[in-house]
């Protein structure tokens, strides 16, 4: 499994040696994933520096930061940790079903405000402690339709090194007004043909990037470090969010955890839930581009979510329901989410302005995962105590021009009330299971062997490693590489420290 980047030893003492030397240099510590998933257990004397210091600022200590905890406060203070990771749950007013929707908020993790920076971390951190990564000679390259990009360059200028984002032209422009402040030189930032569907272009171009030995690709869709991050440290904060659900209401019973696919990393935490609540994991896709449920294809605006192949780090044979969804009805929803007057369409409707406040949180695929688990509530007629989770892993905040080209697009007239009403009844309240499938065994095989095309054909995955994928043994097997990771993080620290 070596081509995995599996390693739990040191593969070069002397990219190592070198490596502590930089961190001890530059009075760089790094976070254990234990620390990241349990932020009360960080040192006291880091949690103390972390005040004052910029939730957004490329400083070091903001690695602590790389978790769901994080309060309201973006520059430390009393409201720096929470212990239920912020979320806003759904109402029938707004979804049309009685069972409640938990939707966690992503928007507080630093510098990029979405949690892909957790997933770049777990890639990183251990290629850095076992030297398969020198920081002083090699550039990072982080592929992306979405956000992980953002995550990988703040993560790389942080441990200081040069991080190369690669990500679609056509993608948001606030994506790369990010980029440009972040990036040490522009060509840092690769663009290539097409939008979010064109994740084939991503990797040829990523083939070219690594014929030079000086880049090093961390392909998210074959990372397990991303998988990983996403099993422990967010599926213990979605099992956070959980409890806190089901003390405030006794008889509540976690019923799925819902995630657009992307990366498949998220699909992760669905999977820690399971293991302890006997919940099913609902992966979600475009419909314009429905590859798991119908070996589609097609283009969509769904940005971050990706599609036309099967991640490698995708637990298919452990993934329970497959669900398509819009972008016709994710562009809409957004602009409800967004305007004057859906905003006011949503109050005449009984929506709490509590909830009506968060909504800006919620970018595209946040509104897919929303429909998503719409659809599930509605296929298993789910009711008052059964609870739906998912996550918001970015806000508007990021697709300003997008919504203008919405508007421009489908309203050019304006959005007023009657067009408020009639998004609010047709996508959300009038949601459909028409695409919804519960996986069989043949399902869950069909979509396994989708993978193959990708990865042992066009990406050099040895058939051996494919094949060990489907046996739920694997996967398992790779949960204890975290605690050695975190042993050889804290020898790594322990030496940058003393020398």
């Amino acid at each position: 499994m070596a081509k995995l980047g599996l390693e739990t030893t040191i593969v070069d003492r002397k990219v190592y040696d070198g490596t502590v030397a930089r961190f001890r240099e530059a009075r760089l510590r790094l976070p254990t994933f234990a620390q990241l998933a349990a932020p009360d257990t960080i040192p006291s004397e880091v949690s103390a520096a972390l005040a004052g210091v910029d939730r957004d600022a490329a400083d070091g200590l903001n690695l602590f930061r790389v978790h769901w905890h994080n309060g309201a406060s973006r520059h430390g203070g009393a409201a720096e940790l929470v212990g239920v990771p912020e979320h806003v749950v759904l109402p029938p007013a707004l979804t049309g079903v009685a069972a409640p929707i938990a939707v966690v908020l992503a928007d507080r993790f630093p510098m990029i405000h979405a949690h892909k920076v957790l997933a770049t971390y777990g890639c990183l951190a251990p290629r850095i402690v076992t030297g398969q990564f020198d920081p002083g000679r090699q550039k990072a390259v982080w592929p992306s339709t979405g956000n992980y990009c953002r995550g990988g360059v703040a993560i790389s200028r942080i441990m200081g090194c040069r991080g190369v984002a690669v990500l679609p032209a056509g993608m948001s422009r606030e994506r790369f007004a990010w980029l440009e402040r972040w990036v040490s030189e522009p060509g840092d930032i690769v663009r290539t043909a097409g939008s979010e569907s064109n994740v084939k272009e991503i990797y040829d171009r990523c083939a070219e990037l690594e014929r030079d030995p000086g880049n090093v690709v961390f392909n998210q869709f074959s990372e397990f470090g991303n998988h990983l991050a996403h099993y422990f440290c967010t599926g213990r904060a979605m099992d956070a969010v959980f409890g806190a659900r089901r003390e405030a209401a006794p008889g509540l019973q976690l019923r799925a955890f819902v995630s657009a696919t992307g990366s498949a990393g998220t699909l992760a935490a669905g999977e820690y839930l399971k293991a302890r609540h006997d919940s099913l994991v609902m992966a979600v896709e475009a419909l314009e581009c429905p590859t798991l449920l119908y070996n589609g294809f097609g283009e969509h605006n769904i940005q971050g979510i990706g599609d036309k192949h099967v991640p490698l780090i995708h637990n298919v044979m452990n993934t329970d329901v497959v669900t398509a969804v819009s972008d016709r009805a994710t562009d809409a929803l957004f602009v409800l989410f967004n305007s004057d007057a859906g905003r006011e369409h949503l109050r005449g409707r009984g929506v709490p302005a509590a909830v009506i406040a968060e909504l800006h949180r919620f970018g595209l695929s946040a509104i897919c995962n929303v429909v998503a688990a719409i659809q599930l509530a509605k296929r298993r007629r789910l009711g008052t105590e059964d609870l739906l989770l998912t996550v918001a892993t970015d806000g508007a905040e990021l697709y300003a021009s997008e919504l203008e080209k919405i508007l421009a697009r489908d309203y050019a007239d304006g959005f007023g009330a009657a067009a408020a009403g009639e998004v609010h009844d047709r996508y959300l309240l009038g949601a459909d299971d028409e695409h919804l499938l519960e996986l069989s065994r043949r399902d869950r095989e069909r979509i396994f062997n989708l993978g193959y095309f990708t990865w042992v054909e066009q990406q050099g995955v040895s058939l051996e490693d494919f094949v060990a994928r489907r046996d739920q043994a694997f996967w398992r097997g790779l949960h204890p590489l975290l605690a050695t990771w975190d042993g050889m993080i804290e020898e790594f620290n322990r030496r940058a420290a003393t020398g």
